[in-house]
């Protein structure tokens, strides 16, 4: 019988509870899907702690890779033995079977294996609409990436440097700082050692960066400010270290008329036509060699509650994949 994680109550990772869970089969416009690999991501920790709460109880999970078992009977663009990703909501993805959308599906091409696809839809298309779309880096540009070795951050500083940037990263650690270095990063700033501000105007010459991605939150976010140029953008896409707290909006003026987005993947690709035009252009980076994914990690998925203990722990680099 296929299994699941499921939580009944927000809280720590021991919320997380292996059980069997029943699929269904699939209804109108539905895929029955059996996983073989699931992402793990920093959202999974906001859903299990109630920061971004899920109806209860709930299978957490955004991003995962398999193949369809059966399809709804209006389902016509997918069949039985499609491999295919997916990354975003609906939840559900900690489980060895499950249910989902056929619109959320996209068709993955023979080179890109499963465990790749979980490793890197959701983070290399965060990574896609974070460079190609809410500040579009161009040839020349200098940017500056906080947790550079992270998931994310290792797969959107070599698509930067692949679009010709100067890259910037900042890392919790030295041996971070060699994995960023060895992924597209000019510079890395050792955050809990080093000013990152006086680094980043001292690498600049004073004149700050382009644009700040930011998914670190409470303790980078004003700083972040200040590093920016004027008509800077500062992309604040996730709270690693905690909300961010209320602010002056004027704050954006004073330090040059600043632009400052919070973005989402989900808001990115809710429209098919986003989803397939934003897979489509992460499939091309990583077919070509510009940018590589790396699991550095893998967990049984019945494991799932170490896995968080270590994502949250800052023990991991890069993506991690979950193994039902």
């Amino acid at each position: 019988m296929p299994k699941a994680i499921r939580m009944y109550e927000t809280g720590g990772p021991e919320v997380l509870r292996w059980e069997e869970t029943a699929v269904e089969a699939p209804g109108p416009g539905e895929v029955h899907l059996r996983q073989s690999a699931i992402g793990l991501n920093f959202i999974d920790v906001y859903h299990r702690t109630g920061l971004y709460p899920l109806p209860l109880p709930a299978i957490p999970g955004m991003e995962a890779a398999g193949e369809v078992l059966a399809v709804g009977v209006d389902v016509s663009d997918l069949q039985p033995g499609d491999r295919v990703a997916y990354a975003g909501m609906p939840p559900g993805a900690y489980a060895s079977e499950r249910l989902i959308p056929a619109h959320r599906l996209i068709k993955l091409p023979p080179q890109i294996s499963d465990q790749q696809a979980a490793a890197m839809m959701l983070q290399g298309m965060t990574g896609q609409y974070l460079l190609r779309r809410t500040y579009p880096v161009q040839p020349g540009d200098t940017i500056l990436f906080h947790a550079a070795a992270g998931g994310v951050g290792l797969i959107a500083c070599q698509w930067a440097k692949a679009l010709g940037a100067r890259v910037i990263g900042t890392v919790g650690s030295p041996e971070k700082a060699a994995l960023a270095k060895a992924h597209g990063c000019d510079h890395t700033i050792l955050y809990h050692e080093e000013d990152f501000v006086a680094q980043v105007r001292e690498l600049t010459a004073g004149e700050g960066v382009q644009v700040v991605y930011d998914s670190v939150g409470q303790e980078t976010f004003l700083k972040s400010l200040d590093c920016l140029s004027p008509l800077g953008m500062l992309v604040s896409f996730g709270q690693s270290s905690g909300p961010v707290t209320s602010f002056d909006p004027g704050l954006l003026a004073a330090k040059g008329s600043l632009f400052l987005t919070r973005p989402s993947l989900m808001a990115y690709t809710a429209k098919r036509e986003d989803l397939l035009s934003s897979a489509a252009d992460l499939f091309a980076v990583v077919t070509s060699g510009a940018v590589k994914i790396e699991i550095n990690q893998t967990y049984p998925l019945e494991d799932a509650a170490t896995a968080h203990r270590d994502l949250e722990a800052r023990k991991t680099t890069g993506s991690t994949v979950l193994i039902p």
